[in-house]
Order: structure tokens, then C-alpha cells, then sequence
């Protein structure tokens, strides 16, 4: 297994492909199983040529690729950078001998019913549970139904990993595109499913610190958390000496909660603050990647109620959460540490491994002040080629499900399984 990755800032569609081909076989050294391209916004006049482009300089048997506001990719000088709002052109190649690829593009219409049973998404995806594939997954931002697709997907493929992003465009709008072939879809899905002696592992970045404690939703409707009961530091019922839970409204809990924050979160409270749905019913302590960060998207003073992004139900826990530069770098390289720490048991398989990155257009250099911030942080832990794009929304896993996330950095590790 051999991945590459290359970049160019050519303002020339011929003249960057032509670039990053001959980086990538220079650096290859073998024949090409597979490729993936994310292109720049910049050149979205020029979606329709890129594929037929490619394919007459590389003729490879499985292509896939996005339009995006910003690209991720590896320059001349073996440095990871990101190219946001400007014209670029990454591509990452792979020989992967023991590996089968199988590329699928997908429209709305070609979706089961929920209600169906998994053979209809096997039937639909084209390889078999029991290969155990990893998948990749690329979506135009018009394709209206991208949750439904990732709950069918986790229903008839539960051990899979599956990791991407939704297409983006400039600060300006403008054209989106996803490729597989040698053509650019509209409002549809392009993807692979990679079996055999490949493992994809993630790193899900959602940016986030949780503040005060968790509480336990006991009256809920739809997206609507009507009333909780409080949890202790360690996720234990904090009881009130009748031996009785207190139960509150969500309102009244964010207010005693506010009221309990130092002046700078407090104004950060004001604009960035977040709720944290607790995926693992059964674990006690909690640490970053145990929640599925969520917006906080209304607030009812009459009823105080609050309404989030994302459906909840009594008995599941949620903890309020802020996030800033500083909070989502310290996330990051937490959730670096502890995946660096897991690798040493077997640095053979990381030896000709890669790694995607799919990073929300809320991050970059307009989160950080400064450029490179995410891939050069995931570069000092793991060295490895890096390739990828800004998203509209990240798609990764916590827990045991694959949600759509925002203001998040997805990594997907590519490496071959451990001996």
C-alpha cells in the first residue's frame, strides 16, 4: 500500500493538473488504484473539463473528487497547506494491491424507506456486510436527504467506518460539483467502499469544552428538551437531601449555569454555546468524543424550554458546551495525543498510511488567524500524506453512528489492518 499526496496553486486548470500528476507519480512510484481530487471553488467554470482532464493524463480505473472553498493537500515541499479562497488543486493517489475498490454515485431517488430492510441499502451500495468495508462519501450540499442515507448506511453496514463531507463553494456561492468517472453529479452522492486489507480510523474535532454538568432529559418532543434532572460531575443523579432528583426546566439550568461562568465565557455564552447529546447511555465518566455536539437553535422564556439541532428523547444525558480558537485547538490535540498513543502498538501499519481531512468552512484561517492550523497540527503527530477540503458539513462517527457535523475537522486514517 503506497498513498501520495500533491498540490498546486496553478490559476491554469492544464497547467495544475499537469503539476500535481507529476508530483504524485514522481512520489507513487507505482501504477495508481485509485484517486481522489478536490478542486477550488476558483475553478468552478472549469468542473465540467477536470475529470476528462485527469483521466487523459492518469487513466485510472476508480476516480472520485468535490468542488470545495478550500483545499487541503501536500505542496512540493512535502508541507501540508490549505488553500482557502483561492485557486488549487489536490490530488492523493493510492496503490493498494490487497485492496478492492468499489466506487457508487447515488441520487435521492435511488434511496430505500427507512423503513426497508438493510438488504435494499446493500443492494443499493453493491458490496457485501461481511467484507467489512470503510467507506468515503462525497456529497453535493443540494442532495436533500444526506441523514437519512448515513442512518440506512450504519443500519446495514453497523461495523463500518464511514467518513467525508458535503461539497462547498466560495465565500460568494456559486457551483457545486461532485465527480466519479469521468462526469460531475448534481444533487447526488459519489463514494467508495474499500474492503480487504484496509482500515479507515477517525478523528472526529467537533471544537467543543463542555461547561457546568450534564443533566438528564426527562421530558422531550421532537427536538424540544421540555425538562431535565440534574447529574452529578461524574454523571451520577446528583440528589437533593429528600433522596428526590431536582428537575428543572433546560431554561432555568442554563441561567444558574451562566450565572456560575467567569466574565469571558460568559460573553462567549452569548454566541457560542452549544449542546452536547451524550451518545454511550452506559458510561459514567465523560471525556471529549462521548458527546455529539449539536446548535442550540432556540429558546422558549414562557415554557423554558430550549430547541436543538438535532432530535433528543427522555433518559438521554446532554451538557451545555462552548466553543472558541483555543477550545477547538486544545480538542484537536487532545483527540491527537490520545490516537498517537493507540498507533504505537503498531507503527508497521502506519507506515504507508494517508489520511483525509474534511474540515468545516467555520475553521481555516478565519477561526485561527492564522493558515495551515489543523494540518500542521495533525502533521506533527502523524507524518503522513494529507489530502482533503473546507466542507459544508463533516461526516464522521461518535459513538456508535455517522452523523453530519458543523464547525468540525474529520480525519479519516487510511492504513493497512494490523498483522
Amino acid at each position: 500500500m503506497r498513498w501520495v499526496s500533491a498540490l498546486s496553486q496553478r490559476p491554469s486548470l492544464e497547467a495544475a493538473i499537469k503539476e500535481v500528476v507529476e508530483l504524485a507519480q514522481d512520489h507513487l512510484r507505482a501504477s495508481p488504484d485509485l484517486g481522489l481530487v478536490f478542486i477550488s471553488s476558483a475553478f468552478a467554470s472549469d468542473y465540467s473539463r477536470l475529470m476528462p482532464l485527469l483521466q487523459e493524463q492518469l487513466c485510472l480505473p476508480t476516480l472520485i473528487g468535490c468542488g470545495a472553498g478550500g483545499v487541503v493537500g501536500m505542496n512540493s515541499r512535502h508541507q501540508a497547506q490549505e488553500i482557502e479562497g483561492e485557486p488549487a488543486l489536490s490530488l492523493m493517489l493510492a496503490n493498494l494491491p490487497d485492496v478492492k475498490v468499489h466506487p457508487f454515485h447515488i441520487s435521492a431517488d435511488d434511496l430505500p424507506d427507512l423503513d426497508s430492510p438493510p438488504d435494499q441499502w446493500v443492494d443499493l451500495i453493491g458490496v457485501k456486510p461481511e467484507d467489512q468495508p470503510q467507506f468515503i462519501i462525497l456529497v453535493d450540499p443540494y442532495f436533500g436527504q444526506i441523514n437519512d442515507f448515513l442512518q440506512g448506511l450504519d443500519y446495514a453496514y453497523p461495523g463500518s467506518v464511514k467518513v467525508g463531507g458535503l461539497a462547498s463553494t466560495g465565500v460568494m456561492g456559486g457551483t457545486t460539483g461532485v465527480f466519479c468517472g469521468s462526469r460531475r453529479y448534481s444533487e447526488e452522492i459519489v463514494g467508495l467502499a474499500l474492503h480487504g486489507n484496509i482500515v479507515i480510523e477517525t478523528i472526529v474535532a467537533q471544537g467543543c469544552r463542555p461547561i457546568g454538568h450534564p443533566y438528564r432529559v426527562t421530558q422531550g418532543e421532537r427536538n424540544i428538551v421540555l425538562e431535565v434532572e440534574t447529574q452529578g460531575e461524574d454523571g451520577d443523579l446528583e440528589m437533593a437531601s429528600s433522596g428526590v432528583s431536582v428537575r428543572l426546566s433546560p431554561l432555568e439550568a442554563l441561567q444558574d449555569l451562566v450565572q456560575d461562568l467567569n466574565e469571558e465565557d460568559r460573553q462567549l455564552a452569548q454566541n457560542s454555546l452549544f449542546v452536547g447529546v451524550v451518545r454511550d447511555e452506559f458510561k459514567q465518566k465523560l471525556e471529549p468524543g462521548d458527546f455529539l455536539i449539536r446548535n442550540l437553535i432556540g429558546v422558549d422564556p414562557r415554557a423554558g424550554a430550549i430547541a436543538i439541532g438535532d432530535r433528543v428523547r427522555p433518559g438521554q444525558r446532554i451538557q451545555f458546551h462552548l466553543r472558541d480558537s483555543r477550545t477547538s485547538a486544545e480538542d484537536l490535540e487532545l483527540l491527537m495525543e490520545r490516537y498517537q498513543r493507540q498507533a504505537s502498538s503498531f507503527p508497521e501499519e502506519l507506515t504507508n498510511a494517508a489520511a483525509l481531512m474534511f474540515s468545516c468552512l467555520g475553521r481555516g484561517e478565519g477561526l485561527y488567524g492564522e493558515p495551515n492550523f489543523d494540518s500542521e497540527l495533525f502533521r506533527r503527530y502523524l507524518n503522513i500524506p494529507l489530502s482533503g477540503f473546507f466542507c459544508n458539513g463533516e461526516i464522521g462517527p461518535v459513538g456508535n453512528g455517522t452523523f453530519l457535523h458543523g464547525y468540525t475537522s474529520v480525519f479519516g486514517i487510511c492504513r493497512q489492518r494490523k498483522n
